[in-house]
């Protein structure tokens, strides 16, 4: 019982302070996005192809990672503000982690800011952070029966993206199936057939991102 009580702690913590990054990115204008996925699935080369796309838009990213700083490096040669956070053993981003990561950004100078959760389709569920919006990517190469076997992250999210649709064939997966997998676990999901290689889906995923900044303007 008392290590169902301290749990139930850290979940009530982490969602006021949620709760406080949300009007945080609210009072600046600023539209947080929670890219969650399986390591693979294309998060940090989505925000590279991202960055090309929104034009006009300024934007600054959080690249969460258990030790690693291959991914912060990586988007900081796109010129953006970037911070990385090492999560340490934890398979997960929190809210209070991405407060800190926030303090560093001056929020007035940004319009977008990514937060590229950790590699894992389980453990950022249970952790809001406090971004207005919440995306799944998922890659055709984790096997088109991934989406039915993580429900709770779709049913949490805001959007899912079916990545790498381009060698769905190649490795024996129908993309179709994980679109319609995604709709059954959340009707409401906007579900986004994408090839970051081949450009394809990427405009529509970008348009969806510009009418949710514009909403909150």
């Amino acid at each position: 019982m008392h290590v169902i009580g301290m749990d139930k702690d850290v979940f009530e913590i982490n969602n006021k302070i949620a709760e406080r990054n949300r009007k945080t990115f609210d009072e600046a204008g600023v539209l947080a996005i929670n890219f969650m996925g399986a390591i693979g699935s294309g998060k940090t080369a989505m925000i590279e192809v991202l960055h090309k796309k929104l034009i006009g838009y300024r934007i600054a990213a959080i690249a969460g990672d258990i030790i690693s700083d291959l991914d912060a490096n990586r988007l900081k040669k796109l010129g953006i503000p970037v911070l990385g956070v090492n999560t340490g053993r934890e398979c997960h981003l929190d809210a209070h982690l991405v407060e800190h990561a926030a303090d560093h950004f001056d929020l007035k100078d940004i319009d977008i800011l990514f937060v590229e959760n950790v590699g894992n389709l389980i453990c950022p569920v249970d952790f809001v952070l406090g971004t207005q919006l919440n995306v799944t990517i998922v890659s055709v190469s984790e096997g088109d029966d991934t989406v039915e076997k993580h429900p709770m992250i779709f049913v949490s999210s805001d959007a899912a993206v079916i990545n790498k649709i381009d060698i769905a064939d190649a490795v024996g997966a129908d993309a179709e199936k994980m679109r319609r997998d995604a709709l059954h676990i959340n009707s409401k999901l906007r579900v986004f057939m994408t090839s970051i290689r081949k450009d394809m889906g990427i405009d529509e995923f970008a348009d969806w991102i510009k009418k949710e900044k514009e909403k909150r303007k």
